[in-house]
């Protein structure tokens, strides 16, 4: 048996099972901890240990975090820590400070906010950030980030520490469950009369509705492409309510009804992508490699995204979608017109975007390169560790205790 290894994130860690379940199968113990819901790690039989954190700002409730994730690892006694996600990537580390024989491990997977916004708060936050991120370094075994602009900003910011550092692109698109999902969901025809679509020409993003997600400049590119095609429907997935003072709001997008429809967080996504005429993700974000822009490569749609890291690591401009500088909504609206207007050039950069996902960026590569890291760092401790007690015997500290010992 393989060493356990505890896999730690947020609301939407149930995206994550298939890779713990492809662990699993290649004879890891896997266990998981989050503030997601139990019911889909039970279904799987995966171990699942709920815990809260803030998402937004609160230094006293982090550290109640870190206290409750050190108890948490204690009792779980894990080999390998693996963390995603922007708050427990800073928080893990901190937890297992005083765990020893812990390897902790953070994927990077985007920049979020702080490092994103150019706004006053987040310029503020950012030298804040760069401590923290020092500090988890200093505990942390390797860290994996998901495209090389990430890795080559935390070298630049002295970010990294002793820390080993390995890029492995995106977090994997499990292809078979993909296919099976998205063939036995709902079909387009189904879900365009559950949405009142008719034969409307559709362009879907999936996404959480926040202005750093690049929300008002879709909905502003919404009103400019409603000019030209008025018979255009922009579908919105993704959560909204739960997203704090950056969510757009709802009169912001009732202002561009009946055209703009949001439908709030789906599970049926895999059927949802064979309604686009058009994907678009407009993020503003530093991104890691967008888990929703796989998913619609992958579904072979016609993609519009920004050109900001994470998503011109998939989608190369003119040749399997195209993209434009983040915040232009008048570029935006362009792009999408001219995939509307010319389907056979959009068909063709929709299959070079899955060809190129289903070979470079799927679930089975993917873990295979995590399963090698996390059995480098094992190796790596253990002779670590036999190197110590060697120098032990062979040292001062073994000689004094013979010497003793003969008093």
């Amino acid at each position: 048996m393989r060493p356990h290894l505890l896999c730690i994130g947020g609301v939407d860690h149930a995206l994550r099972i298939p890779f713990l379940l492809a662990l699993r199968d290649r004879g890891f113990q896997v266990s998981a901890a989050a503030t997601a819901d139990v019911a889909p790690f039970a279904r799987v039989g995966i171990a699942y240990h709920p815990f809260h954190f803030d998402r937004f700002t609160n230094p006293l409730a982090d550290w109640t975090t870190v206290k409750a994730l050190a108890k948490l690892i204690a009792d779980v006694r894990p080999g390998l820590v693996q963390s995603f996600d922007t708050k427990p990537n800073i928080l893990v580390p901190l937890a297992v400070r005083n765990t020893p024989g812990v390897l902790a491990v953070r994927t990077i997977n985007g920049l979020a906010y702080v490092y994103s916004s150019c706004s006053p708060k987040a310029l503020a936050f950012r030298p804040i950030w760069h401590i923290l991120h020092r500090l988890a370094a200093r505990s942390t075994a390797a860290i994996v980030f998901q495209n090389r602009d990430d890795q080559e900003f935390f070298y630049r910011h002295h970010m990294i520490g002793s820390s080993s550092s390995q890029l492995i692109r995106g977090s994997g698109v499990d292809l078979a469950r993909f296919d099976h999902a998205a063939a036995t969901g709902p079909s387009p025809a189904q879900l365009r009369q559950a949405f009142g679509l008719g034969e409307s020409e559709t362009i879907v993003t999936v996404t959480r509705l926040t202005r750093q997600k690049g929300i008002p400049a879709l909905l502003e590119a919404a009103a400019l492409v409603h000019r030209n095609r008025p018979g255009v429907r922009f579908l919105l997935v993704g959560p909204r309510e739960s997203e704090g003072p950056n969510a757009v709001t709802q009169a912001e997008i009732d202002r561009y009804a009946p055209y703009v429809l949001a439908i709030g967080p789906r599970s049926d996504v895999p059927a949802l992508l064979g309604l686009a005429d058009v994907f678009v993700f407009p993020t503003e974000y530093r991104e890691g490699v967008p888990r929703a822009l796989l998913e619609a490569a992958v579904a072979g749609r016609p993609i519009v995204a920004t050109r900001v890291p994470g998503c011109y690591d998939v989608i190369l401009d003119g040749w399997n979608g195209f993209l434009v500088p983040p915040r232009s909504p008048r570029l935006l609206a362009e792009r999408i017109l001219d995939l509307l207007r010319d389907r056979e050039n959009a068909q063709v950069m929709g299959a070079r975007a899955a060809e190129l996902v289903r070979k470079e960026f799927n679930l089975e590569i993917t873990v295979a390169r995590y399963a090698a890291l996390y059995e480098e760092l094992i190796s790596r401790s253990a002779r670590s560790r036999l190197q110590t007690l060697e120098d032990t015997l062979d040292g001062e500290p073994f000689r004094q205790r013979v010497a003793q010992f003969g008093e």
